[in-house]
């Protein structure tokens, strides 16, 4: 046999994991292999593998007689949509993609690579979590792992794929990236497993209710999507790169779209109610402003009282934050605040322009909110927001009021440019609100106290409550109308496309955590 026909043979034995028995064990879990996985994420015949032939050195508890094919792990790079991606992909069919020493020194390997090379990284992961017989050397190779997703975040992207179970120290590295993506139904992640839970609290839960996809997409907020299979979740992982740049010294690719940026949504004129306490979509301002009604929504199903989406206008990325008055009026919360503020510094990262639209009348009252920290999650979209350095354009399209007024991006905050809606009221409280303490003397010495007090509801709300006061003081650059939000944002982004503006020397800021 020649050394050309071994190398066919080795290649062959390697690239089937597990074996046959596994890859059959694989699917009828409703489950790709680590290979097909890559096969799907890569454009075809772009795929280069790396460190094929990579093997584990325990010896203990006779793994000396056990070979595990790439030792658990497939990694490589390749060109997803034209430009180049490293990725690693965890084979269960493999010891269960258990990560061994070397195991990690192949995605330490790949991570390294990706940095050096300006390009994102994406991690499919399917594993039984660290390699018990391996010990120590198990938990240096997670170390290892977490630290370069440390240091690489915000140099290039990086996004994680649950892909299966995911337990123990490795939700830490998923946790790090910028994005997360779960398949419904056949991954979990959590620290302690349903049966240690279950010795040691004596709570019974299964692994999809501690852990499953709709778990930490909707209440915990660990996960930003959800996907119904393999093949659907690279799918959306291939069109979420196709909003990002690939490193943090390059913007985000122009695409041409099928949109006139000259296009006037007429519909928005509208769309807010007559009564400021009726609720309409967020949704249906986003989708008419926005290049063809396209968003990437982040994180749909956690905090809908806040909405974070990746869209284009004028194909080109953007970042939009919004208050949705459908859910807690808009207010903001614990939760709200988290999804926003995490959402500005990724698209900071990454040189994404930032909208802002606000329709917000507070932050959520209550001893749950305060007893949760209101205030230091509220204080982390306030960092977020002054630190972040794009374009950042605002728009009030309803109320707005104190604190949340300045939350959502205010010109104190930064804002570049700052629109209002005639709809809009800007002000400390609403004019209700604050009729009752400014009027409060003369209210109760009134003959007919109901009546003056709606007559001084009106008075506050004439002078204070509406854009113009802001407008006149210039805090709004402009009160448009509706209908010419698209226009005015896309003009906004162009003459802001050179913006520099650099942050004072320091080792780095102390967000409140």
């Amino acid at each position: 046999m020649g050394a050309i026909d071994e190398l066919k043979i080795n290649r062959a034995q390697v690239m089937l994991g597990g074996g046959d028995k596994g890859i059959l064990e694989q699917h009828n879990k409703g489950k790709l292999t680590a290979r097909e996985r890559l096969a799907l994420l890569f454009d075809e015949g772009e795929y280069t593998e790396l460190d094929l032939f990579v093997k584990h050195r325990c010896t203990d508890f006779g793994m000396d007689k056990k070979d595990i094919a790439g030792d658990g792990v497939v990694t490589g790079f390749g060109r997803v949509e034209g430009r180049m991606v490293y990725a690693y992909s965890q084979d269960f069919t493999a010891q269960g993609g258990s990560l061994g020493e070397y195991h990690a020194e192949k995605i330490v390997k790949c991570q390294d690579y990706a940095a050096r090379n300006g390009c994102p990284i994406v991690g499919l992961m399917d594993s039984g979590g660290a390699r018990i017989q391996e010990g120590v050397n198990s938990l240096m190779g997670f170390a290892k792992i977490f630290y370069r997703n440390t240091i690489y975040s915000g140099v290039v992207p990086q996004i994680s794929a649950i892909m299966g179970p995911c337990a123990g120290g490795a939700v830490y590295s998923p946790a790090i990236t910028d994005f997360i993506f779960m398949v419904d139904k056949t991954s979990n992640m959590f620290i302690t497993g349903p049966d240690v839970i279950k010795s040691v609290t004596g709570e019974s839960v299964t692994s999809e209710a501690l852990g499953g996809a709709v778990i930490h997409n909707k209440t915990s907020g660990v996960a930003h999507f959800v996907s119904k299979d393999d093949a659907s979740c690279i799918a959306e992982i291939r069109n979420l790169l196709s909003y990002l740049p690939s490193n943090n010294a390059e913007k985000p690719p122009v695409y041409d779209m099928p949109d006139d940026p000259g296009r006037i949504p007429f519909e928005l004129d509208a769309i807010v109610p007559e009564n400021p306490n009726t609720a309409y979509d967020m949704y249906s301002v986003i989708k008419s402003i926005v290049d063809c009604g396209t968003i990437l929504e982040v994180q749909p199903l956690y905090a809908p009282n806040m909405i974070t989406c990746l869209a284009r206008m004028a194909g080109q990325t953007i970042g939009i934050i919004a208050n949705q008055p459908k859910y807690l009026a808009g207010c903001i919360d614990v939760n709200a605040s988290d999804k926003a503020a995490r959402f500005i510094r990724r698209c900071d990262a990454f040189n994404i322009p930032l909208l802002t639209l606000a329709d917000v009348p507070g932050f959520l009252p209550g001893t749950g909110q305060e007893y949760g920290g209101i205030i230091r999650h509220g204080a982390k979209m306030l960092y977020a927001y002054s630190e972040a350095t794009v374009p950042k354009i605002s728009i009030v399209t309803r109320k707005a009021y104190g604190g949340a007024y300045i939350a959502m991006c205010c010109k104190g905050l930064g804002a570049d440019l700052c629109f209002a809606w005639p709809t809009a009221q800007i002000a400390v409280m609403g004019a209700e609100g604050a009729a009752n303490i400014v009027f409060k003397k003369e209210i109760a010495a009134a003959a007919d106290p109901a009546q003056a007090r709606e007559q001084k509801i009106n008075e506050y709300r004439n002078k204070f409550a509406g854009p113009y006061r802001a407008a006149n003081l210039g805090y709004i650059d402009d009160v448009i109308i509706p209908s010419e939000s698209r226009l005015k944002i896309i003009k906004g982004l162009e003459v802001l496309s050179g913006k520099r503006e650099s942050l004072p020397d320091k080792k780095h800021g102390n967000i409140p955590l």
